[in-house]
């Protein structure tokens, strides 16, 4: 297998899955209204925090009735605040089909404990069908799955009507694809992913329903400060107005608005979601005419737009069973890195051997395009490479 070694690099290679791609034209200036060695707690730093706030509603459309809270610890601190300030009063079912979601999973059984607590946990590349869960249940769900390239393709078979609350985490969903706020109790993402911004930081979006659960349930475990979202029945609302309950760092919150303040200016919503489908669709038309690779999630239905994982099929390779696949793509991954081509587009360490590449809104479609005819080159040079050294 002889392939040209293609003619042009990608402008920005950054492929991770989080942290993601910064925007299109982003750098440091960017950030010059950076207030260093102010207290978050000043007035004009208290102000910045409630503008993320506000510029996160009108950006991702987030309706006035729901209440939005920056957490500490990213889109695990956020998950983890709603779990414990939350759950309780009904049972509750965690469903999982990526390594993410199966840790909310694991918490729940494992450390929460809870007497009317279960699990369902699907293999990767597959998702739980939501028209089999009982939504009289809590239940804590992940929309997209970076560890398996998978979604919920719709959540209209979530009822208007349930009894329990819908636990999203969101993270690599939200600002790429459509979310249902009359479905979602609450939706956890952090800053890292579509828009690109640091780690760290983490967003609460709590619908009617979840804060009326806050006003009424009191847990009987303790809740850790850093998740606490009310005290003795009262909503903390200040929390819910920029008054974070650990101290954030003003850069990242800088770069947040720098990212919110981009998405604003290309047309907000609509523009972000064109920006993923042209990603996803540059990846699937190579993908469709390219005997090499498949993706792990077989069924379109349920396929991440965000997080494209990858297996390798070629028949030589998956003679050599895992431990063939996954030098082989470790082969790959490692010459795209030194070649400056594409960076950290390794799959998650726990998925099956593959490759994993970011097509979120700040990711160029021309970009992708060209990352597909270094993959085509890496492919036939690692697996020349591998069967040598077998040989």
């Amino acid at each position: 297998m002889t392939i040209a070694t293609p003619a042009g690099k990608p402008a920005r290679p950054f492929f991770s899955c989080g942290p993601a791609s910064k925007r299109p034209g982003w750098s440091f200036e960017a950030l010059s209204g950076y207030a260093a060695g102010r207290s978050h707690r000043s007035a004009g730093n208290r102000a910045k925090l409630k503008r993320a706030i506000d510029l996160t509603r009108e950006v991702l459309e987030v309706p006035e009735t729901h209440r939005i809270a920056i957490i500490p610890g990213g889109d695990t601190g956020a998950v983890e605040a709603a779990m414990w300030s939350l759950l309780g009063p009904r049972p509750v079912e965690a469903i999982a089909w990526e390594a993410f979601s199966e840790h909310w999973a694991i918490d729940l059984m494992e450390q929460l404990r809870l007497p009317q607590a279960s699990a369902r946990v699907a293999d990767y590349g597959e998702t739980i069908d939501l028209s089999t869960v009982d939504f009289d249940k809590d239940v804590i769900f992940a929309w997209n799955g970076t560890t398996s390239g998978v979604c919920v393709p719709s959540a209209d078979v979530i009822p208007l009507d349930r009894k329990g609350l819908t636990i999203c985490d969101a993270t690599s969903a939200a600002f790429a694809l459509k979310l249902d706020w009359d479905r979602l109790d609450v939706v956890a993402y952090s800053w890292q992913k579509v828009l690109g911004g640091e780690a760290a930081h983490g967003m609460l979006i709590l619908g009617p329903r979840a804060a009326e659960r806050l006003e009424t349930h009191i847990p009987t475990w303790p809740v850790p400060k850093i998740y606490r979202l009310a005290e003795k029945g009262r909503i903390l609302e200040a929390v819910f107005e920029g008054e974070t309950i650990n101290t954030p760092s003003m850069l990242c919150v800088e770069d947040y608005l720098d990212a919110l303040g981009w998405a604003k200016s290309i047309g907000g919503l609509p523009a972000l979601y064109a920006r993923v489908e042209a990603n996803a669709r540059a990846m699937s038309d190579w993908v469709e005419r390219t005997p090499w690779v498949e993706f792990l999630a077989a069924d379109p239905a349920i396929r991440s737009t965000t997080a494209i994982c990858l297996r390798i099929v070629d028949p030589a390779v998956t003679r050599g069973g895992r431990e063939a696949e996954a030098r082989v793509a470790s082969e790959m991954v490692n010459f795209l890195d030194a070649e400056g081509a594409a960076f950290d587009v390794n799959a998650y360490r726990d998925a099956p051997p593959g490759l994993r590449i970011w097509c979120g809104a700040t990711v160029d479609a021309a970009d992708l395009e060209l990352l597909t005819q270094w993959l085509d080159y890496a492919f036939a040079r690692a697996r020349t490479e591998v069967f040598a050294q077998a040989a």
